[in-house]
């Protein structure tokens, strides 16, 4: 197992890498173009930010999974890595705590004004009469859109401030959002339209992207703080910028649309100009904790591949096959025992949809069970059953009832 890492990560990660893969390739600085013709023999991509290209992944003959060591894998041509048969994975949950401290932190920043006292003192001016006019944030309404980890953590720390918390998300229920402790809102246009606080953590899909949309810009109260720690895609940043310019609402974004890919170098955007919107360098997820704890579960993900084949965190795997018909077959444990029982399959024009081969203790016996597209003849099964020498029982279970 060869490993490409593409990003920084932590040493005592790295290290641990090198004891589990024949060989370990730590390059934190490739960029994405440099990604297709870096990438080589390695079975194992591993990135952060570092975007994964449909070359990358057609360049890597021997690719066979990439890693995402994050929570997101928006940065990853996961159709190619599809089509080409490489597992993606990821790191769910494990930077939560991190991104929620950060949203809450650009939130009382911008109450505070933090950012410009800090700009002017260090200019040498002494403003205490402009930066004593804040409001606090206490018994101001929070409105969470996305209540996955991060939305669940920034929950509990907006509690602890006194902020009055209600939350909308699709997959929320009336129910859940009595558990934590939020108001329900059952529709997103009223959340925008009664929280003087909008936080936003959402995944990017198809079903998120543009979802702050202008409509919904228009829809909030002047003088809401927008935070956005997730994806930019998922704002209409025209229309944000706009609410901005003409002072309407402030902002605090740890991502936007002309972010820089790399890790470092100049950068150029509206946003710098704009006294109302606070921007960070899409650090949400970078701490030290956080970027251990990742790091930490990406090398239990490459351990469980080795040990076992399988991948922890799979987010490519398809939900839903074709399989109309489960085959189970118990068998002596001895060479070519499933090879015979896949021929009588294909001879009969049937795909195995998904395949599982269990070994009983002591080593003798072991059942499959096989997926199938299509019905086998009763034939087919015969065949199988006058195996006596290798098979022990077959049976065929309709999963259409």
């Amino acid at each position: 197992m060869r490993v490409l890492i593409a990003d920084s990560f932590p040493e005592h990660a790295v290290e641990r890498l090198r004891s589990i893969a024949t060989e370990v390739r730590y390059e934190p600085k490739l960029t994405a173009d440099q990604l297709p013709s870096a990438v080589g023999d390695s079975s194992v991509l591993i990135v952060r930010s570092t975007r994964v290209t449909s070359a990358c992944i057609t360049a890597g003959t021997a690719l066979s999974l990439v890693i995402r060591a994050g929570a997101g894998v928006n940065t990853i041509d996961v159709r190619t890595a599809s089509e080409r048969g490489v597992y993606v994975a990821n790191c769910p949950g494990k930077n939560s705590i991190a991104v929620a401290e950060l949203a809450l932190g650009l939130i009382l920043a911008l109450d505070r004004r933090i950012a410009d006292n800090v700009i002017d003192l260090r200019a040498g001016a002494w403003n205490k009469a402009e930066y004593s006019k804040a409001e606090g944030v206490y018994g101001k309404r929070l409105g969470v859109v996305g209540v996955g980890q991060i939305g669940i953590e920034l929950i509990k720390r907006a509690q602890a401030c006194g902020l009055q918390v209600e939350a909308w998300s699709r997959s929320l229920s009336a129910e859940r959002a009595s558990e934590l402790g939020v108001r329900y809102c059952d529709a997103l246009e009223d959340l925008v339209e009664r929280c003087d606080i909008l936080s936003i953590h959402l995944a990017l899909n198809d079903d998120t992207r543009g979802l702050i949309s202008a409509d919904l810009i228009d829809r909030m109260r002047p003088g809401t703080i927008l935070i956005n720690t997730a994806r930019a895609e998922v704002v209409d940043e025209d229309a944000l910028l706009k609410a901005v310019q003409d002072g309407k609402l402030r902002v605090g974004l740890d991502v936007f649309r002309e972010e820089p890919e790399g890790k470092a170098g100049t950068v150029e955007t509206q946003w710098s100009s704009m006294a109302d919107a606070y921007i960070t360098h899409h650090i949400g997820a970078s701490t030290q904790q956080a970027q251990n704890a990742v790091a930490d579960e990406t090398v239990e993900i490459v351990l469980e591949y080795k040990r076992s084949g399988r991948v922890s965190n799979w987010v490519n795997r398809c939900l839903f096959t074709e399989a109309r018909w489960q085959l189970i077959v118990r068998h002596y444990d001895r060479p070519g025992v499933l090879a015979n029982v896949m021929t009588i399959i294909k001879d009969g024009s049937i795909n195995a949809e998904e395949i599982e081969n269990v070994i009983f203790d002591g080593r003798k016996t072991a059942c499959c069970i096989i997926q199938l597209d299509d019905k086998p003849t009763e034939e087919m099964l015969a065949r199988m059953r006058e195996r006596e020498d290798e098979i022990i029982s077959v049976e065929l279970i309709d999963l259409q009832i």
